[in-house]
């Protein structure tokens, strides 16, 4: 996993739970890299399950609610680095609909090696898409809070239907749909 998201995972907490805390989840924590993360390295996914799983176990805070937070967080660090994206699109759906064919193209020039979830398109409307996330890693509830974001970000309300089609969470149906 790219230390850029650790870097952004580990900002997150120190702006939503101190400093405290983050050397708390990287004390508590059995990291080969020992905690230090650099936004070009590489870094092991077992990492920041256990650092995601320490910050679940010190705030109280299930899992997937600090995913979903950091989707919503990693969402404003993207546009702030990649604004030219973000801003080519006019609408949310226009850029959720994107997300294969320019967003993850873009990420793969710019991080080869990275592992991407996919999202497969089941069907495009004026107001609402529905798709399939898949990913190895189970990630559902991030890319829920940057789905949200992304909402946000436009100024549009949206609401997000999610059915788990596997316990892991290795494949979910979003239905998105644009309000108002």
């Amino acid at each position: 996993m790219k230390g850029i998201v650790f870097a952004e995972f580990l900002e997150m907490v120190e702006s939503n739970f101190g400093l405290e805390t983050v050397d708390a989840i990287i004390e508590n924590s059995d990291l080969p890299s020992g905690g230090a993360y650099t936004a070009v390295g590489t870094y092991e996914f077992s990492e920041m399950l256990q650092l995601v799983d320490q910050l679940s176990t010190i705030t109280k805070i299930s899992i997937n609610d600090l995913l979903y937070t950091f989707g919503l967080y990693l969402f404003d660090s993207l546009a702030k680095a990649h604004p030219d994206v973000v801003s080519s699109y006019k609408d949310p759906l226009s850029l959720l609909y994107s997300i294969e064919d320019h967003i993850h193209v873009q990420v793969k020039k710019l991080y080869p090696d990275a592992e991407l979830p996919s999202f497969r398109i089941l069907e495009r409307l004026d107001h609402s898409l529905t798709m399939i996330y898949s990913s190895s890693r189970g990630l559902y509830a991030l890319a829920h809070g940057l789905i949200k974001k992304t909402f946000d970000h436009f100024q549009k309300e949206v609401n997000v239907e999610m059915k788990l089609l596997n316990e892991q969470g290795t494949e979910v149906k979003f239905v998105v749909v644009q309000q108002g």
